[in-house]
This record gives structure tokens, sequence and C-alpha cells, in this order.
């Protein structure tokens, strides 16, 4: 079993949505239903625009089994650094707990290190509580208090 990585397009969005509404917090923000809401499009369409970001698939024997986006941000600290952001990092219940989320991560910290980063990061809701094992097992540290203000 061979899993295989690129950037998503268009046609990819409703497998997209499938993965990040199929657990008890993202069913709760996200509306996976035919046809997808043409919002969902519009924020494609502007990750695709942004030479900064992109939104990966990883398949599996053709189905999309994971995504997740990657952010490239340059900022002044380290000497003008800079790092790279993982959200929205889901993987197919089918497959779940068989390696395939690790792979996928090692694969977007690759990604990362190509792209001239020194740093990678990512945020996960503090419910989820297997993924925050999850990415201690990957070498992760909770170093920084991570806030957000809803709008």
């Amino acid at each position: 079993m061979t899993i295989t990585y690129r950037k998503a397009t268009r046609s990819d969005l409703p497998d997209i949505i499938r993965l990040l509404a199929d657990d008890q917090i993202g069913a709760t923000r996200e509306k996976y239903e035919e046809p997808l809401s043409p919002a969902y499009y519009a924020a494609f369409d502007a990750i695709n625009a942004d030479k900064n970001n992109v939104l990966i698939v990883a398949e599996l024997d053709n189905k999309i089994v994971g995504t997740f986006q990657i952010t490239f941000i340059t900022y002044l600290t380290y000497q003008g650094g800079k790092r790279a952001l993982i959200e929205e990092v889901r993987v197919d219940k089918s497959v779940r707990g068989k390696g395939f989320g690790k792979m996928m991560m090692e694969w977007a910290i690759k990604m990362a290190k190509e792209n001239g980063c020194h740093l990678v990061q990512l945020t996960t809701n503090k419910k989820r509580t297997r993924a925050l094992e999850f990415y201690k097992r990957l070498g992760f540290v909770a170093s920084h208090e991570g806030m957000k203000l809803h709008l």
C-alpha cells in the first residue's frame, strides 16, 4: 500500500469536506452536503491563488484518505526566518490507526524543510486528546499557549 500526495484540485473538495466533517468537532461546523456551499469553493480559490498556502490530499488506491493545509510564513524574528503552519489535518476513519497519519505528517515536515522553514507549528483542539498525543509522539512540543478570539 503506497500513499501518494498531491496538491488538491477543486474537484477534490467534496472528499476534503467529508474528511473535515467526519469527527465530533468538525460535524458541528462543516456542512458536508451536495451541492457543497459556494463558500467552500471561494475559500479553495483563495487558498489556491496564494503562493504561501497549499492544500494537500493524500491518496491510497486512488481514494482520498487524508488532507492538510500548509501555510508558509516569513517573519522578522529568527533573522527573517520562515515557518510552516499545518492546519486541517484529517485522516479517513477507514485507515486511522494504520500509520497513514504519521506518514502524512512526515511528508508535510519534509515539505516544510524543502521550503526553507526552520520551524513547523500547528494547533489542535484540546478536546482532541488522541490528536494531541499523536503530535507529541511525532516530536511536537506544547511550548506556547495558543489563544483564539472568535469574531
